[in-house]
């Protein structure tokens, strides 16, 4: 396999965290606990793979047994270091969109000032990370998931529904381009920031077999340090479609390898997971409510 020249330069940049970050390091995956905080219920997009719920049983991103506000989620977290060994990393996954929602900023900002030590992450779609680059970096986010499902806005026109950008709806095609060019132009402003970014891509053999080398391309030109290919899960409007099989995830993975290292144990965790991912920690009872990851 070919791999382009800047491979060991892009490995290099997050070197630090694969010991430190269970989706980041083999190692640190079978070792290192995390926690998502459910903080941010609102989201801006509507992509055709997506439900958010709030139940205790649906073990996917985009599900928690509850909401909570920025006071609720650092006494969670407080009981959580109390109970939890080796907890390094706070994450904020939803379960809708972290930047449409305050909370996520409050809360970050409240971790921040009580746990410094801590490294403190978050996933987006993307849309809104160049505008809210600063705000990150000034909170010291050590790391941000970008989920890129397509360059082809033809492409992207497929997988998104709907994309709700500075008041307005967007449909189709000007929805997938109005996205597309933001996730792209938000790496580059977190890279310059230091804040490291990991892609993930949904992999819909249907849809977006042939985008994938595209975005690890055009993530790995801007920055990005690492890739995360996920399986579709077939829900929503989505249900009627197959998943990828696993020669199909190898052979997506194996293509993007050619330009930006690959992450392979995701275990596409629901948005109050907590524990290490490794382990699958499950049944961690908090209160009334059951957390797993």
């Amino acid at each position: 396999m070919t791999q382009n020249p800047k491979w060991a330069g892009i490995g290099a940049k997050f070197a630090h965290l694969t010991a430190a970050h269970p989706c980041f390091g083999v190692k640190a995956h079978y070792k290192v606990a995390r926690i998502h905080l459910p903080v941010a219920p609102k989201c801006n997009i509507q992509c055709n793979y997506c439900i958010r719920r709030i139940n205790k049983c649906e073990n996917r991103p985009g599900v928690s047994a509850c909401i909570l506000n920025a006071e609720g989620a650092i006494r969670r977290l407080e009981s959580e270091i109390r109970s939890v060994p080796n907890l390094k990393v706070v994450g904020i996954a939803g379960p809708g969109e972290s930047l449409e929602n305050q909370s996520t900023f409050e809360t970050l900002s409240m971790v921040r000032e009580r746990w410094p030590e801590l490294i403190v992450c978050l996933s987006t779609n993307g849309l809104l990370v160049e505008e809210k680059a600063a705000e990150l970096e000034a909170l010291k986010v050590k790391t941000v998931t970008i989920t890129i499902n397509a360059i082809d806005p033809e492409v992207g026109s497929k997988i998104y529904d709907w994309v709700k950008y500075n008041g307005k709806i967007l449909k189709r095609k000007e929805a997938a381009e109005v996205l597309i060019q933001k996730q792209l132009g938000g790496i580059k402003a977190l890279v310059d920031r230091g804040i490291v970014v990991k892609v993930n891509t949904v992999l819909i053999p249907e849809l977006n077999m042939d985008e994938v080398p595209k975005i690890a391309e055009e993530a790995a030109n801007r920055g990005a340090s690492l890739m995360n290919i996920i399986p579709l899960i077939p829900i929503h409007r989505f249900k009627n479609l197959r998943g990828p099989t696993c020669t199909e995830l190898e052979m997506a993975r194996s293509i993007a390898e050619r330009y930006l290292p690959q992450f392979r144990l995701c275990r596409q965790c629901r948005a109050d997971a907590c524990g290490v991912p490794g382990l699958e920690l499950e049944g961690k009872k908090i209160g009334t409510e059951y957390f797993h990851g």
